[in-house]
């Protein structure tokens, strides 16, 4: 924010009044960083990196997180370690690979005693609050305030649970929670530092967009990814999953809304009404969009590819549409902050507690190792005194933010945190960096049927081993196959560098502490 003085005569009181007037706006002009900047830490649920405009897409125009890469920065290369929505969260939290912090897949409960970025700034003198979806089972601990989904949340007239008091909020949830978290922002303690989680439902499943933005897409026709139709010859864990977009992994009813009175339409989820939880005029604009599309759809009856082609358009609309809600309510916040005169002092991120397969395999969800859901979008408008802006092409994970949220407030990031700190490329300094990562996914049997996993993920290279009730290994050369259709893991040519990844692999694992019985079988 730029703070201009207009002409006047010399008059030393006047001139000390103006000054006065700048600094308590502007905060003082200094090329140091700032000491204990604001955080505030925005993320959404299974927002792919191929719905932002910012990474080179054109699936949607995203301007207010786009704002992001503008004034700030956006990483390339920025992946999790667990893609599925609880354990990535709880990751966030401790900066701890999930064997590490317990909270292994969605069913289990995040053990909220142990140590978390937002206790430590807490500890420092930081007002930490968290408003939107938790979605860990247990309780929040470490915030001042917090007011959270319960589980998975509902995109209409939502409930919140607000310090363990349960209410019903009217309204669409992008927009809820975030009149919540500025409510929460307009009434906080001014003297000190926050630390604000903003964490959205959208767009997860099953895509219900706002009213508002209903027929934003409905006309729009979205290229098909040229995998769509991928028959995953040589990837047996691939060809066992069930999150096809081919199939009734994806229902007609209960994720495309062609919701049937008289039971035309064939549905594993008879019983589903996305209306009830609406009021009367959310309902009648809700029916007045999607009930031609039904009867649409029931008089051209598509079969075969024509059906596949037809899902995946209806899927791409409903689930852009939610990003649309969104994308206008990260504009929101980010004018709050320059209105208010926090952009200087305040780190902004933008991310999702993973990517998600777009039609890419023919797929919708996470889960597997694979780009879409392994990558996820992260940029960040940076405090004053940290210059670097545009890309930043280091490989980064979730493990870092508690590290980085931690160094940037000047707190000894605990050794027990398996990630790195980000300050120092933040600051655009020349830095040492991984050249590898570690993934671990654990939840199988389930209703995706994704085997159990890990990985590790070079510049170049992924290895990736399925295990528990299949022993796969695979392959991929990501200069030359970056779609990941071809497993090389059986070409002598490429035996060499298995065993180096394999050597690389074992080292990871005994670097984070992941010993199980499994994972032995890295170094067979």
């Amino acid at each position: 924010m730029s703070c201009k003085m207009s002409k006047r005569p010399y008059n030393p009181i006047f001139l000390y009044i103006i000054f006065a007037l700048m600094f308590s706006r502007c905060g003082p002009r200094t090329d140091e960083p700032v000491k204990q900047p604001n955080i505030l830490f925005i993320m959404t649920d299974d927002h792919g990196y191929q719905a932002i405009s910012a990474y080179g897409h054109n699936l949607i125009q995203t301007p207010g997180i786009d704002r992001l890469a503008t004034e700030g920065v956006i990483f390339r290369n920025s992946f999790v370690t667990n893609s599925i929505c609880g354990p990535s969260r709880a990751v966030m939290l401790t900066g701890k690979h999930s064997h590490a912090n317990g909270m292994l897949n969605n069913t289990t409960e995040f053990d909220g005693a142990q140590l978390t970025f937002p206790k430590l700034l807490r500890q420092a003198g930081y007002q930490t609050a968290i408003v939107g979806k938790w979605h860990l089972k247990s309780e929040p601990t470490g915030f001042d305030y917090w007011n959270i989904l319960p589980g998975q949340g509902q995109y209409y007239n939502p409930d919140f649970i607000e310090m363990g008091e349960k209410k019903k909020v009217e309204g669409y949830a992008t927009n809820v929670t975030t009149d919540i978290a500025l409510n929460w922002l307009e009434n906080r303690d001014l003297e000190k530092p926050f630390c604000l989680l903003l964490h959205h439902k959208a767009p997860h499943r099953t895509w219900q967009p706002d009213t508002a933005h209903l027929a934003s897409f409905l006309k729009n026709e979205y290229p098909v990814p040229e995998n769509f139709f991928d028959q995953y010859e040589n990837r047996e864990a691939a060809a066992a999953q069930k999150l096809s977009i081919r199939a009734t992994d994806m229902d007609i009813q209960y994720d495309l809304k062609m919701q049937d009175p008289e039971g035309r339409i064939e549905s594993r989820f008879q019983w589903m009404d996305h209306t009830s939880r609406m009021n009367e005029a959310q309902r009648e604009v809700w029916k007045k969009h999607y009930d031609p599309i039904t009867e649409k759809f029931l008089r051209e009856n598509p079969e075969g590819d024509e059906l596949y082609l037809w899902k995946y358009q209806r899927y791409m609309q409903d689930y852009l549409a939610c990003i649309r809600s969104v994308d206008e309510n990260v504009g929101r916040v980010l004018d709050y902050l320059d209105k208010n005169g926090l952009e200087g002092n305040t780190l902004v991120v933008y991310t999702s507690d993973q990517g998600f397969y777009l039609g890419e395999h023919g797929w919708f969800d996470k889960r597997f190792m694979y780009e879409e859901s392994f990558r996820t979008p992260l940029l960040m408008r940076l405090p004053n005194g940290y210059d670097k802006r545009g890309a930043i092409n280091q490989l980064v994970q979730n493990i870092d933010y508690s590290a980085t949220f931690l160094d940037m407030a000047g707190i000894q990031v605990p050794r027990e945190m398996h990630g790195l700190s980000m300050k120092n490329l933040l600051s655009g300094e020349e830095t040492p960096w991984r050249d590898a990562l570690y993934y671990h996914y654990y939840e199988f049997p389930n209703e995706h049927m994704v085997k159990k996993h890990y990985g590790i993920r070079t510049d170049r290279y992924k290895l990736i081993h399925f295990y528990d009730d299949i022993d796969v290994w695979e392959l991929y050369d990501l200069e030359h196959d970056p779609k990941e259709m071809n497993n090389l893991i059986d070409l002598p040519e490429y035996a060499a560098s298995v065993d180096e990844l394999k050597l690389r692999l074992t080292k990871l694992q005994e670097e984070y502490g992941d010993t199980s019985v499994e994972i032995k079988r890295a170094i067979d």
